[in-house]
């Protein structure tokens, strides 16, 4: 979506924003709000702008990264709106019908964050086909 973080998380926070002051939202904001609004624990953090956009949350303390968190939700929905890769729309739907969105989504998360930390650490594109098993292997449970 963005080169850096900053802009990510300014995204974020101004969508927000504008949402809550009923400002029209394109359609990339209305996503954002989307996700935003399906985690109220992020609610008030998102309120102070200058919180938001220099927080840290370094793993090692066990703080999640919400920006992070809500960019795989991001993610995961445009994977199952654009069926990419090929079978994700039917692995997220039957995932949500049987868990919910959320739960589903969260369970999902585990998957693309390991392909993702793989790829990371060998330095090569993340394994599709890896990430398919994962998925499939949450649907079969």
């Amino acid at each position: 979506m963005y080169g850096n973080r900053d802009q990510i998380r300014t995204q974020f926070v101004d969508a927000w924003q504008k949402a809550q002051a009923g400002e029209a939202l394109s359609d990339l904001e209305q996503q954002l709000v989307d996700v935003i609004s399906d985690h109220p624990e992020y609610h008030d953090y998102l309120k102070d702008r200058e919180t938001a956009l220099t927080g840290e949350f370094p793993p090692e303390l066990g703080t999640s990264n919400p920006f992070l968190h809500m960019a795989m939700h991001l993610s995961l929905r445009d994977q199952a709106r654009t069926d990419r890769p090929a079978g994700t729309r039917q692995l997220h739907q039957g995932l949500c019908a049987r868990f919910g969105v959320m739960d589903a989504e969260h369970r999902m998360m585990e998957c693309l964050g390991q392909v993702l930390w793989e790829a990371q650490r060998s330095n090569a594109a993340p394994d599709e086909s890896a990430y398919l098993e994962c998925v499939k292997r949450l649907a079969s449970r």
